[in-house]
């Protein structure tokens, strides 16, 4: 048997991957088996996927892509950077995309991925239907009109196996992304406003220690390049998020317009970025606090220099999704990306969310963190809900695994 593996390589699954070619083997493959987990692409960095029993990817069930009168249903096992291109030859797009385009549909959405934009949502608030296979065997398809639908789509796996779900779009558009280089990371703080509004997704990159900030503005339409912004200077050729990388791995730069599927994410589809060598974190507090976030951040920067690769800043419009981060509230997401060192990364993750703990903060169902069931129980405040819309699609518990069991005990 052929070891199955996280995308970073931190996670062996205790199972053999089972890769049902139809819907009907997936049906009955759920029915039979005691306990089931599905995997996705393998983006988390914890053991919320794995599973003692039955292991699963939908990503061998037949390709869909359907544009109709809600928007484009697709199969859960399709990568964004898939739908996205067949999306664009039709002249359609998305509202926003996370930084990966390598990245399953239904397993980020199921997590609470996102990108960036004051006025972008979650990927998952973009979902309008949900279809999963319950833990009976029985298809079940919620709509926004049912009460049911906002525990359905940021659902950790525990209400069953997505099979397909439709998303709103919108006409095609250009994104003109263009890095700046050298903002002082005093201005984050005193400018966030400016700095984050300056785009339709705006994306800061620091590691909390160097007195400068790299910027990445994601503009739609074109966006005439400032060759000095709030201290700034427009980079002078093209950039990775990690300054010691090569930039071949990211989209175009440079202020160029082209389709927003090229753009919005940071990496292009044909590469695969720093596969193995790093693990995440992410922590997601109400926007009204991110200067306090930022100080407490830069106060801890020495403790984040040996096991820090880069650090991240997005925004992210609020959404009604239970488990969504951003739930009920703008949010400030703080990304961490680690060296893939875990006993040097957990004393760290620790003391960041000690720190961060009176500004309410939510962590990342999908990364490393060291909350326990208590503290996410009080910062996802939907929790009992969606505790008990579990059971009731799934009343045995065969969706449940050991990261369950400790983070949303039943």
């Amino acid at each position: 048997m052929t070891d199955v593996t996280n995308w970073a390589g931190n996670v062996s699954f205790a199972s053999a991957l089972q890769r049902p070619g139809s819907v009907g083997e997936l049906q009955e493959l759920v029915a039979t088996s005691e306990k089931l987990r599905v995997l996705g692409t393998g983006h988390s960095f914890n053991r919320i996927a794995d599973s003692a029993g039955t292991l699963v990817s939908v990503a061998d069930l037949p390709q869909v892509i359907e544009v109709g009168e809600r928007g484009v249903t697709v199969s859960a096992g399709l990568r964004y950077g898939e739908i996205t291109a067949a999306l664009e030859a039709q002249g359609l797009a998305l509202h926003n995309l996370g930084s990966l385009p390598h990245i399953s549909v239904a397993g980020a959405c199921s997590t609470g991925t996102h990108g960036s934009g004051d006025t972008n949502g979650p990927l998952a608030d973009a979902v309008n239907a949900i279809t999963f296979v319950d833990a009976s065997g029985e298809l079940v398809t919620l709509t926004r009109d049912d009460p049911d639908f906002a525990g359905s789509v940021v659902s950790l796996g525990a209400l069953g196996v997505t099979v397909s779900l439709t998303l709103d779009v919108q006409p095609s558009y250009q994104i003109s992304q263009v890095v700046y280089d050298g903002l002082p990371v005093e201005r984050l703080a005193s400018d966030f406003d400016d700095v984050m509004g300056s785009a339709y997704s705006v994306s800061a990159f620091t590691d909390w220690v160097d007195p400068d900030v790299m910027v990445w503005r994601k503009q739609r339409g074109h966006e005439p390049i400032e060759t000095s912004w709030l201290g700034a200077k427009v980079a002078d050729g093209p950039r990775h998020p990690i300054k010691v990388m090569p930039a071949d791995y990211a989209t175009q730069q440079g202020g160029m317009p082209g389709p927003w599927n090229e753009r919005l994410p940071h990496f292009r589809l044909e590469f695969t970025p720093s596969n193995g060598d790093e693990l995440q974190s992410e922590y997601f507090v109400p926007r009204e606090r991110a200067a306090e976030a930022f100080d407490i951040l830069r106060a801890l920067g020495n403790q984040f220099t040996p096991v820090l690769q880069v650090s991240e800043v997005r925004t992210i419009a609020a959404d009604e999704l239970w488990l969504s981060p951003s739930q009920s509230r703008d949010t400030v997401a703080l990304h961490f990306t680690w060296i893939q060192d875990e006993a040097a990364v957990r004393p760290v993750v620790t003391a960041l969310e000690e720190a961060l703990d009176p500004l309410d903060v939510r962590p990342h169902w999908g990364k490393v963190f060291a909350a326990d069931a208590a503290l996410l129980r009080a910062r996802y405040p939907k929790v009992p809900d969606f505790i008990a819309l579990a059971a009731k699609y799934d009343p045995a518990g065969k969706f449940r695994n050991p990261y369950l069991d400790t983070y949303l005990p039943s």
